[in-house]
């Protein structure tokens, strides 16, 4: 068997930036990688999570130029944790924004967890524009899922944490999690929005890989990090993505002659591997890898050598 792809090495931004895309939004932006080479654009997950450092480094800096970007409200973009004007089409938008911005015609598109929800509309309604598409940890917003992860089903797979989650709901309001939520984290009580914040994001952070990570959990628990991310992940899930049930499994037809992969953790709890295994029955031009051993995050062994060596593939460095 051969050795498991990890990393490449720790690389800086050549050149970033804030773009004012309107509705009084700018959003963060950065390079990295050789300036002129292939093209890519990472999208993060959450929605509300921003991106980190190390995913420049899915890419090989020497094959790839690389945008990665905060989308609205979340990490460096402006304002903080904003939810006005912050829906999917007008991320979609933004994506566009930034490849005229960049200067190609198209370019890969990469994204994991809600970042797959994100590009899988990207590319649906801009399937001219994407080269290649790799998505990881496959969501498509639609109520099966969502109630799986916020009503009933990952519930039982940790019940300690769903008991931490849940403790600051009352019983009475508990037939419907994310809009109890909901109401918490849009209120006028700033104190109690940051207690919900706090609760939404522990309760992810703590449940997406196969086993505990203790970064993971210090840094869903941070302050702004969890309130932008409660926030906004609940507002967008609130409203269904902007999605009509069941849209991006049934319009997956336009994805044809893309060519992708398809990576996924057998044990992803967030994120059912049924939804990914659907999606690679609609869309067979991609390659499907269901990981084993593995969970949703990005960076356990099994999912990480997948994503190396499918952008390797991609940037023909690899079979």
């Amino acid at each position: 068997m051969s050795e498991l792809r990890g990393f490449y090495p720790e690389i800086e931004a050549y050149d970033s930036g804030w773009l004012d895309v309107g509705d009084g939004h700018e959003i963060y932006w950065e390079r990295s990688g050789t300036k002129g080479a292939k093209p890519a654009v990472f999208l993060h997950g959450g929605p509300g999570g921003g991106f980190s450092p190390l995913h420049r480094q899915l890419f090989d800096p020497q094959a790839y130029d690389v945008l990665l970007f905060d989308q609205r409200g979340c990490g460096k973009s402006r304002p903080l944790a904003e939810l006005e004007a912050n829906t999917t089409w007008h991320l979609v938008d933004d994506i566009e924004r930034l490849r005229e911005m960049v200067g190609v015609d198209s370019w890969q598109v990469f994204g994991g967890s809600w970042g797959s929800t994100l590009a899988l509309a990207y590319a649906q309604k801009h399937p001219q524009r994407v080269s290649e598409l790799i998505v990881r940890g496959i969501y498509t917003l639609t109520m099966r899922e969502m109630d799986w992860y916020y009503q009933y089903g990952v519930s039982e797979m940790f019940p300690e944490k769903w008991d931490a989650f849940i403790s600051l709901i009352p019983e009475v309001e508990r037939d419907n999690l994310m809009a109890a939520y909901h109401r918490r984290l849009t209120g006028e009580n700033v104190a109690e929005r940051y207690k919900a914040a706090k609760a939404w994001s522990l309760w992810e952070g703590e449940t997406i890989t196969l086993l505990p990570h203790a970064y993971n959990s210090a840094h869903f628990a941070e302050d702004e990090f969890a309130y932008a991310f409660a926030r906004i992940e609940n507002h967008f899930f609130m409203h269904g993505g902007w999605l009509e049930e069941g849209q991006l499994l049934r319009e997956a037809g336009k994805l044809a002659g893309i060519p992708g992969a398809i990576i996924h953790g057998r044990y992803d709890m967030p994120c059912p591997a049924s939804t990914a295994y659907a999606l690679s029955k609609a869309w067979p031009d991609a390659e499907f890898h269901l990981i084993e051993g593995a969970g949703h995050a990005f960076d356990e062994p099994g999912i990480l050598d997948a994503l190396i060596r499918a952008t390797d593939k991609f940037a023909g460095r690899g079979a």
